[in-house]
């Protein structure tokens, strides 16, 4: 497909048609990629760690509401 620039400000920009969007399978966050002569257009990477933050996120907040009184009090009225 031959297209052209388009301005954006003092920046340059492409209208990549909706169904190449769909085809490509690309989500909101890209990367872009230069060489001479060309830019590719790729799929941003994964966090690996986002998985990690939750769980470490999780664990302080379960840190500081599990040693509260009323946990207890809540607890004891369970057995």
């Amino acid at each position: 497909m031959i297209t052209t620039f388009i301005a954006i400000g003092n920046s340059r920009g492409v209208r990549i048609p909706k169904p190449l969007l769909e085809e490509s399978g690309l989500g909101e966050q890209i990367e872009l990629k230069v060489k001479k002569g060309e830019i590719t257009i790729v799929s941003a990477p994964a966090k690996n760690n986002s998985m990690i933050d939750t769980q470490q996120l999780s664990e302080k907040t379960l840190g500081a509401d599990w040693n509260k009184v009323e946990e207890d009090i809540a607890w004891a009225s369970l057995q």
